[in-house]
């Protein structure tokens, strides 16, 4: 099977440190290639992949502002396309805009939401419907309005994430820093239980982290470490006490939520969108619906076993069980083509 995988160019394929559609893409594509297929990553051209690497963008725009990101997504997305009879299958990880060259191609398309950013970008998705196959990445993340081959929950390299069984006990925040994702709540939580709290994200609203945020980092109680690598993080999560994610919003999905339940880190999460689908309530973490109760929480999190937040994932959420059904799903559709 030849794929083509098109990942996003705002930041590098796998990235440096943000980039959560970037690093689904590189581990869809290297489990793909781990058992053999044949696998094109579209990407930046700083990318890294054990695959063949095709690249018009030289690097990320967010990580070279003199790219101009309409110019660089247009060139990106044609090249591709304009590549299409190359392939037995296309895997767009790049939202709606490569949905428009569909009705001009014969090749299949396979296209993971990874969320709406509004109601707004949906007639793309409707216009296609039937024509692309959608994949949610979960049950919450679904529109009523679009039919999907499947639900497949993102998974993550578990050997990038050692468990830790003997927390400190600091609370951590990691994310962007940013009202959707709760930083705010997160301060409002580790104060009132008297913790040290260890921020980790990039400034994705800066006049939201000057007005909220900036005011209470002391490098005592409050630190705020920016964005960090793979081996920071591996660190940083594995050594909380628990995960603070007061998130504002329907998230499709937390990556952050499995990494750290990866290390043996519970997380107390606020109950929306596709928290349910991530978190055991009392097993794995805390659902909550309020700073209050994500306070009383955060008194309990010793009743959660480590041991059993690990072995959730390595059961639910690993690479090779999101590859697989990725697989499933080709297979389906070239079985239903006419030859």
């Amino acid at each position: 099977m030849h794929i083509a995988m098109l990942s996003p160019i705002a930041w590098r394929t796998p990235p440096r440190h943000y980039g959560p559609w970037e690093n689904v893409a590189s581990l869809i594509t290297e489990g793909l290639v781990a058992r053999g297929h044949d696998v094109t990553l579209f990407a930046t051209a700083d990318s890294q992949t054990s695959g063949t690497l095709h690249a018009i963008c030289p690097r990320g725009y967010e990580e070279d502002r003199s790219l101009i990101p309409k110019v660089w997504e247009c060139l990106h997305i044609s090249e591709l396309f304009e590549h299409a009879e190359d392939f037995d299958i296309i895997h767009n990880n790049f939202d709606f805009l490569p949905l428009t060259y569909t009705g001009l191609i014969p090749t299949p398309v396979v296209t993971t939401i990874h969320g709406f950013s509004s109601p707004g970008i949906l007639p793309v998705y409707k216009k296609y419907n039937g024509k692309v196959f959608y994949v949610s990445i979960s049950d919450a993340d679904r529109s009523s309005d679009l039919d999907y081959i499947k639900t497949i929950h993102h998974g993550i390299d578990i050997k990038q994430f050692d468990f830790q069984p003997d927390p400190d006990d600091y609370l951590l925040f990691f994310g962007r820093i940013h009202q959707d994702k709760g930083t705010l709540d997160a301060l409002n939580i580790a104060r009132a239980c008297n913790k040290k709290l260890i921020l980790a994200g990039i400034i994705q609203d800066q006049a939201y982290h000057e007005q909220y945020v900036a005011p209470y980092i002391d490098n005592d109680k409050v630190i705020y470490v920016g964005s960090v690598g793979p081996v920071e993080r591996n660190r940083l999560l594995g050594k909380a006490c628990a995960l603070l994610h007061p998130i504002q919003f329907d998230e499709p999905f937390g990556l952050s939520v499995i990494e750290s339940m990866a290390c043996g880190t519970p997380v107390i999460a606020f109950n929306r969108g596709s928290m349910p689908e991530l978190i055991q309530n009392g097993k794995n973490g805390f659902l909550v619906n309020n700073v209050e109760e994500a306070i009383e929480s955060v008194a309990r999190i010793k009743e959660i076993d480590r041991a059993t937040c690990r072995g959730h994932v390595e059961r639910y959420f690993t690479v090779d069980r999101m590859v697989d059904k990725y697989i499933q799903v080709y297979e389906m559709i070239l079985q239903d083509r006419p030859l």
